[in-house]
Parts: C-alpha cells; sequence; structure tokens
C-alpha cells in the first residue's frame, strides 16, 4: 500500500501508467473483450488486470492519468453494435468517473466495433477488468501535466 495512491492500482499498471507518454492509448475492457490476443499486439506486449467493475477501475486510473486535451477523442467507448447512439449504464457510470475527474464534462465518444478493435490493437496497454456487462470497453488517450507555475 501507498498513501495517495489507489490501492486497486497494482505495480504493473502504475509501471505501465508511468511509462506512457502524451498521444498514447490505454483500454479499458470488459471480460469479453479478447483482451489477451489484443494485448499482445500492443506496445507494452502482455495483458494487464484489475478485478473489479470498470467505473471502479476509471475512477482508479484517472486519479492519476491526464486525458489529452488536445484532440477530440481522448475519450472514446465501444458502440453496441446495430444501435450506436444508445451508451449503455456500464459506459455512463465511466462517463461520470471521466466528468468527474475532469471537473467538467467530457463526452466520449462511439467508436464502431472493429474500429475500436483496430484503436485497441495500436494502444500502449489494455487492463481487463472484472466487468461482465456488455459494451464495457473504452479507450483513455493520455495527456500532458503541466509545469508547476
Amino acid at each position: 500500500m501507498l498513501k495517495g495512491i489507489d490501492p486497486l492500482l497494482n505495480a504493473d499498471v502504475l509501471q505501465a501508467l508511468r511509462a506512457m507518454g502524451h498521444g498514447d492509448d490505454l483500454i479499458l475492457c470488459d471480460t469479453n473483450f479478447p483482451a489477451d490476443s489484443v494485448a499482445r499486439q500492443t506496445a507494452l506486449g502482455f495483458l494487464l488486470r484489475i478485478d473489479a467493475p470498470l467505473a471502479r477501475v476509471a475512477r482508479a486510473v484517472l486519479s492519476l492519468y491526464p486525458l489529452d486535451g488536445f484532440v477530440d477523442d481522448a475519450a472514446a467507448r465501444m458502440e453496441i453494435v446495430g444501435n450506436p447512439d444508445t451508451v449503455p449504464e456500464v459506459q455512463q457510470e465511466v462517463q461520470a468517473e471521466i466528468d468527474a475527474a475532469e471537473g467538467k464534462p467530457w463526452p466520449m465518444i462511439g467508436i464502431e466495433r472493429y474500429a475500436f478493435y483496430e484503436r485497441a490493437k495500436q494502444a500502449y496497454a489494455v487492463i481487463q477488468t472484472g466487468e461482465r456487462r456488455f459494451y464495457g470497453c473504452i479507450a483513455l488517450r493520455k495527456g500532458v501535466i503541466p509545469p508547476d507555475a
């Protein structure tokens, strides 16, 4: 345990978050996502795990991880096949965590399922969560932390 760091964030996850740079993507996914095969194609090359609900994992990650304010797709969600405009409850919960972390509304964009898989393969890392609800898959693009004034 460390002071000020969410206990869900294990050593492997902390190392990956620290190693990531501006513009790198992090994928948080549910238990049904092809996480291991996708993670093998990422920059990190192996799967990370946090066995907790997606929104809780998002809160832990966003406690340390800045979103990229220079792009419109810094927060993205996998769209429901055949119903892309519907935002399921699991994604609404993550949206609330993103808005709270950023201190303002920061809407996630929708990405078609197979396009999301392609974005995930180009990511720095994949964290598979314990989320069992469908479409519990999001992408977060890392931003910057400005220097002290």
